[in-house]
């Protein structure tokens, strides 16, 4: 009886709210609503940096072949900075803030996850955009919201880094494209991989507290627009195969080849690092410019524009989703900082337009489907694909099409490689950790 006692006297106290509890709180949602801020501010200068490049590259007279100089270049700068002043920054994000997760040792998490990153990212990914790059804000957005969380974190003492990860990568989803559930979707299917009961919490009050802040600054809307097209089982049933399977075999190929190529790229820039660093970016830059110029600057920067006339119903060119492909691999590989998403949803709206003017389906419809399939692909997370597209285009009528055809992507893009994405690029940053602290351990005295 004494014992029971005991046990309730103690669970008793676990019930007290003290000064420090409110204090971890209030820290908690000055991170959350920070993250809203800096995501609305991060894509107002995005969009502002792109359209900057556009009205430039889009001119009919000689300087609509000036991305060749300045692509290369930007391309070189974004490399050069992230390589020696802002290591960690590379890439998605995404990747990152998942590694971040895995590691034990704050230290170690600082190289990944700090102010310091958050806004060279910021810096790097609106020069990316503003030089052409074939790239978007919200892997970016990711590790910048979960940057800002860790450091509320350390300011106020909690100690729950892995959830408080989580919950900052979810609200900069929510917060960058105004699609909460998505966010939490993202959490729960690709940061975390598992479902934890304990953290539930946390990262829906982020994602509520971030999505208001965003939402008080640049309003509700929907990222993508509105379509009115719907599919129907016996007109549509070829189209939404055709998305799912075929988007998802080109998402997979799409994230082999960026998986093998910046593993190569890792080892032959081993002897000189800085030197081949800025080769491959520049190589990349040139690249992205030729496509881009080739494609009428329909390839450069996030393809947001392209992506909404699609689901909008008007067709894109055939040849888009391949140059737009190509434009987001160049980008992707060539390690200056700068996210997947856009262009990844803008390849499957090309994808999806050419498969509907080829079956005559309704444009709309196949470009909503196609991204689907091919974003499902890309990242193999079928969930989260179906959610921020259903979010995205605000058409929930293509419910279960869209669950179809980010099912099909998923299982097509297994068949062809076993590798998601983000966690394979995870591992490596995961490696370079090891091998530092093997370094240490051997130059240190025993």
């Amino acid at each position: 009886m004494a014992a029971g006692g005991s046990r309730i006297l103690r669970r008793s106290r676990t019930l007290v709210i003290t000064p420090r509890y409110w204090r971890q709180r209030l820290v908690f949602w000055l991170g959350a609503l920070a993250i809203g801020i800096v995501s609305a501010g991060f894509a107002r200068l995005a969009d502002q940096a792109q359209h900057l490049f556009s009205a430039i590259a889009g001119r009919p007279d000689g300087l609509r072949f000036l991305p060749l100089l300045v692509t290369p270049l930007g391309f070189g700068l974004c490399a050069f900075v992230a390589a020696r002043f802002v290591q960690g920054s590379q890439g998605s994000g995404i990747p990152q803030a998942i590694a971040a997760r895995h590691l034990r040792d704050d230290a170690k998490r600082s190289g990944f996850l700090s102010l310091r990153i958050a806004v060279g990212k910021i810096v790097m990914t609106v020069l990316g955009l503003l030089c052409g790059a074939s790239i978007g804000r919200e892997g970016p957005t990711v590790q910048v919201g979960a940057s800002i969380m860790l450091q509320a974190a350390r300011w106020g003492g909690m100690v729950q880094a892995r959830g408080l990860i989580l919950a900052g990568s979810a609200a900069g989803i929510a917060a960058a494209f105004n699609t909460p559930l998505a966010g939490i979707v993202f959490a729960i299917e690709e940061m975390s991989r598992t479902y934890q009961a304990r953290t539930n919490g946390i990262v829906l009050s982020a994602v509520i507290i971030a999505g208001l802040a965003s939402l008080a600054i640049v309003g509700n809307y929907t990222y993508f627009g509105f379509t009115n097209a719907t599919a129907e089982l016996g007109r549509d049933w070829l189209l939404v195969l055709c998305c799912g399977i075929l988007g998802g075999a080109f998402g997979a190929c799409f994230s082999a080849s960026m998986i093998s190529l910046t593993r190569r790229i890792r080892r032959w820039r081993g002897a000189t690092p800085l030197t081949r660093t800025l080769a491959v970016a520049i190589l990349a830059g040139f690249l992205v410019a030729v496509i881009g110029i080739a494609s009428n600057g329909m390839t450069f920067g996030t393809g947001y524009a392209e992506a909404r006339s699609a689901i909008e119903g008007v067709p894109l060119p055939s040849s888009f989703f391949i140059a737009k492909f190509l434009a987001s691999l160049a980008s992707s590989v060539s390690g200056i900082p700068g996210g997947l998403f856009a262009p990844s949803l803008s390849v499957g709206a090309g994808l999806g337009s050419a498969l509907g003017q080829l079956l005559g389906s309704p444009i709309g419809l196949a470009a909503v489907l196609g991204m689907a399939g091919y974003f499902s692909g890309v990242v193999q997370a079928p969930m989260t694909a179906f959610v921020i597209i259903l979010e995205m285009t605000g058409n929930h009528d293509n419910v279960m099409a869209l669950m179809a055809a980010s099912v099909l992507g998923y299982g097509t893009a297994r068949l062809i490689t076993r590798e998601p994405l983000y966690h394979a690029l995870s591992r490596l940053f995961i490696a370079d950790v090891l091998r530092q602290r093997r370094a240490s351990a051997a130059a240190s005295p025993t």
